[in-house]
Parts: C-alpha cells; sequence; structure tokens
C-alpha cells in the first residue's frame, strides 16, 4: 500500500451534525460504448448514525438502457478501512474496489501515474464551512483491470482508463455538474475534470463556479475559480452541456451529451432530508476546443471517453429515476 491519496471524512463528524460523502470510480471500454459508474457512499442525518451504501451502474449504448443496482446497510455496517467500508457489501481501498449489489459484482484495481487532482484552488477551502461541497480526484487518469459481472454477464477489464472521485460536504449545490474526459482520439496524455455549482443563498442563487483541470502532455492547467464565474459561460440539459470555462492563460470550450435513453437518474438525498434529481451517462461524447494564449487551438474529440453528470431539483420525465430511496 502507497501513501494515502485522500482520508474520509465521515468518521470525525460531530454526532450533531449532518454529513454526506461519495467515493466513486468511473470506468469504460477502449473501443466500445461500455461503462461503469460505482459509488460507495455515507449518509449521516444530524443526531443519527452514518449510514453506508453501493451505486452501481452498467453503461451500454448496444442496450435499451443502463443497468442499475443499490443496496444500502444498517448503521454501524460502516468503517474507514483506510478509506471506506460498506459492511460485507464492498470497499474502496489503496488502488483496490470490490463489491456487490443485487446480480452485480465487481472486483477492480487501478492505478495511476498522476498525483491527486484538488479541485478546490487553495487548501483552507477544504476546511472551512464554504463551500459546503468539497471535492478532489485521488487517482486520476487511472487504469482499471479486473472484472465486473452483471445478471450473468463477465466483463473483464484490461487497463481501462477511467478516473476516481472523492466528494464530501454538509449539502449538494442547489444545482452541479460533474464532468470528465479523457482517451481523446490521437493523445493519450489528455484528460478533463471539472465541477461546477450554483449555490443557494437565501432567496438567490449565485451563477456557475467551476473548479478543475485540463491536462495536456503532463501539463496541469487550473480551469474556473471565483474569479472567473463571469467568464464561465453553461447551457446545461438533462442530456448534455455546452460550456466556456476559462483558466489562466486558457480557455476550454467545449460540449458534451449522449441519448437519453443512455443516461441514469438516482434520487440523492442532503442531510437535512431535501432530495437532488441526479442523472449520470459516463459513455458519453465530448468535444473541446482549447484556447492558449500565444498558440493555435487545440481540438479534442472522444465518441464514449465523455461522462457527464447534472444534479437538479426537477426530474427529467424522459429518464426514469431509480426505484432505490437514499438512503
Amino acid at each position: 500500500m502507497g501513501e494515502l491519496r485522500t482520508e474520509p471524512r465521515f468518521p470525525r463528524v460531530p454526532s450533531g451534525r449532518g454529513h454526506y460523502e461519495s467515493f466513486f470510480i468511473r470506468t469504460f471500454h477502449p473501443a466500445e460504448p461500455l461503462g461503469a459508474w460505482i459509488r460507495y457512499t455515507v449518509l449521516k442525518r444530524p443526531d443519527a448514525e452514518p449510514r453506508g451504501s453501493l451505486w452501481f451502474t452498467l453503461f451500454d449504448a448496444a442496450a435499451d438502457g443502463p443497468t442499475a443496482s443499490k443496496v444500502t446497510l444498517d448503521p454501524g455496517e460502516l468503517s474507514a478501512n483506510p478509506y471506506i467500508e460498506v459492511g460485507d457489501a464492498g470497499a474502496f481501498r489503496d488502488e483496490e474496489a470490490s463489491g456487490s449489489t443485487g446480480d452485480a459484482s465487481w472486483k477492480l484495481t487501478f492505478e495511476t501515474g498522476e498525483p491527486p487532482l484538488r479541485h478546490l484552488p487553495r487548501d483552507w477551502m477544504y476546511r472551512a464551512p464554504i463551500p459546503r461541497t468539497k471535492l478532489l480526484s485521488p487517482y486520476p487518469a487511472a487504469r482499471f483491470s479486473g472484472e465486473l459481472t452483471v445478471g450473468g454477464r463477465r466483463i473483464e477489464l484490461d487497463r481501462w482508463a477511467g478516473t476516481t472521485g472523492h466528494n464530501w460536504g454538509a449539502q449538494h449545490a442547489e444545482r452541479r455538474i460533474w464532468m470528465h474526459g479523457i482517451a481523446f482520439e490521437g493523445t493519450d496524455d489528455a484528460w478533463l475534470d471539472l465541477g461546477l455549482g450554483r449555490i443557494k443563498l437565501g432567496p438567490l442563487t449565485t451563477p456557475w463556479t467551476a473548479a478543475g483541470a485540463l491536462s495536456l502532455g503532463g501539463e496541469r492547467l487550473p480551469l474556473g475559480g471565483p474569479a472567473a464565474a463571469r467568464r464561465t459561460e453553461i447551457q446545461e440539459r438533462p442530456d448534455g452541456c455546452r460550456f466556456t470555462i476559462p483558466g489562466a492563460g486558457v480557455t476550454v470550450r467545449g460540449e458534451v451529451g449522449a441519448p437519453k435513453k443512455d443516461y441514469v437518474a438516482w434520487l440523492y438525498s442532503d442531510p437535512d432530508g431535501s432530495e437532488h434529481n441526479t442523472v449520470n451517462c459516463s459513455i458519453a461524447h465530448m468535444e473541446l476546443t482549447v484556447e492558449r494564449e500565444g498558440r493555435d487551438p487545440l481540438s479534442l474529440t472522444t465518441t464514449h471517453g465523455g461522462a457527464y453528470e447534472l444534479g437538479m431539483r426537477e426530474a427529467e420525465q424522459a429518464i426514469p429515476v431509480q426505484p432505490f430511496p437514499d438512503p
């Protein structure tokens, strides 16, 4: 086991406070629009014991839609070992993950040559009450090996591309987006990892603020931040998004999306009992135009190496919400 790249927060949350936390995996087949999204989560309501859940989604563009399942265990069946272990249902550890939900099971290993990505630009932001949602990618640009089994279908992974994520906080953003892109055509060293949020402050909701990075040839270019919010442009839909994200000396314009049939919809709860509807496609197409000062624009395209997630209060009728409460 190497040096840990993040740490679970749920063991230190005071009894009277609410908390949510998620460790997740996103990976996909190198040649086919086939991928998986796996989450290990914690939900703690104020003055209650935390409960752990495992969430599994298999995306297959050749099918009518994703296959999804979820299991939630009783309070007390949750530990940090070293990241998160949800009873005997599964665990996310250093460079390995396993679990089972319904008729799905998985046993994976992963590795990366990249250091963790800390989306927030200042260390104090991870300690302060605001922002109420924190996020980082412990193993960006990871490679996954192992196997998935879904309804008797065995899928072998041999260095599939993808990423891992870790987010936590007291409340989800009022409206939020996560997007990821890797395995762009003609290059094997470019990836994008972005979180965006709109925060509710009393009767007002802030504009979109982005946080993340684009990596090109081993150079990590920070994107977004509060100073760039006025120049950030987002046109979001449940099935995709057009965006302009400025950074220091760089601007990324692009689009990500997929047919609605290839999205899964889940119910996410906040510790206070409020709810968000979240749609995700982890085999999305993505097109980027990278504009850097003093350089020609660079175009990046992937047919199914993109991921797009939108969290919102409203429901998208064309993407049925999975029949699982949270927790």
